[in-house]
């Protein structure tokens, strides 16, 4: 008997050590499944309807896509996202490349410069927004303050004109993402075979050829990822808008995601919004799913 007892208490304990684990992770499970994938289907249903302030669900078919583009400002919210999405990622990937080059030559104070640069992305974009706001406003920020040290000649009144107001929220989003990106590249530069890169300076490789010809692509799943993480950023971004401009002047930097808040909440629009935000989520899907597709495919 002493020995079935004891031979049934282990089955029962290895029961419930695996099973424990999916009993914690239910409720988170069964929320997201809710209240992301769920409310992602609502949505998608949403933009087959009538709906208008609230949700209704007469079926209309594409109406509301063929009324999304027909927007003027639909497309003005399109072609702001192409000059802010190509700005963002290249020099995001510019600048942070250049950085973990810099940082990975063991330079003294790597530790120190290290934290100074990721610290931006420790800000949420509001605050960023909120920041440089102040910073580019031409009444307080950097013009008044170059007119108080005596070059009253300075003009930088780029938050305020319609031709290069989207290009202060590549600036600002830029300096938020740009150590992010370093910190990518520079995981990246520390995994590189040490051996290697002897053996083609031993070879006669200069610097330059070093880098262009092993370093850069073996940098290729940082350069993968880090694409990945600007391109949804820039496509989902709104915080950082509308605290720096708020989507003007007029619409010169309207993005899809403050047009889908616009349409939803102000317009009282709420089809022709959930139709946007399907078109967003598409956008995202055409970036993600080859990147998952690849990385999985890698793995087998």
């Amino acid at each position: 008997m002493a020995s079935v007892h004891s031979t049934a208490e282990p089955d029962f304990r290895t029961k419930l050590q695996d099973w424990l684990p999916k009993l914690v992770l239910s409720p988170s499970v069964a929320a997201m499944v809710v209240f992301v994938y769920g409310f992602i289907v609502y949505t998608i249903y949403l933009s087959f309807t009538d709906s208008k302030m609230l949700p209704s669900y007469d079926w209309v078919g594409f109406k509301n896509y063929a009324t999304l583009f027909g927007l003027s400002a639909w497309s003005t919210a399109l072609v702001n996202l192409a000059v802010f999405a190509s700005l963002y990622i290249v020099i995001c990937m510019a600048i942070g490349l250049l950085l973990a080059i810099f940082l990975d030559q063991k330079i003294r104070g790597e530790s120190v410069l290290r934290p100074i640069y990721l610290y931006p992305m420790a800000l949420s974009f509001i605050v960023t927004g909120t920041a440089w706001k102040w910073f580019l406003d031409p009444g307080i920020g950097l013009e008044h303050t170059m007119h108080l040290w005596g070059w009253e000649s300075f003009k930088f009144g780029w938050i305020k004109d319609r031709n290069m107001a989207i290009y202060t929220l590549v600036i600002a989003a830029v300096w938020q993402s740009s150590g992010f990106v370093m910190a990518m590249f520079l995981a990246g530069l520390r995994g590189i075979d040490n051996e290697m890169l002897k053996a083609a300076q031993i070879d006669g490789a200069s610097n330059w050829q070093l880098y262009r010809r092993i370093v850069i692509p073996l940098l290729r799943p940082a350069f993968m990822s880090a694409f990945v993480i600007l391109a949804h950023l820039a496509i989902k971004s709104y915080d950082l808008v509308i605290a720096l401009t708020g989507g003007g002047p007029g619409r010169a930097t309207e993005l899809p995601a403050t047009f889908m808040y616009s349409y939803t909440f102000t317009r009282n629009q709420m089809g022709v919004g959930a139709a946007s935000a399907v078109i967003m989520l598409m956008g995202v899907a055409a970036v993600m799913v080859p990147y998952i597709y690849s990385e999985l495919k890698e793995k087998k």
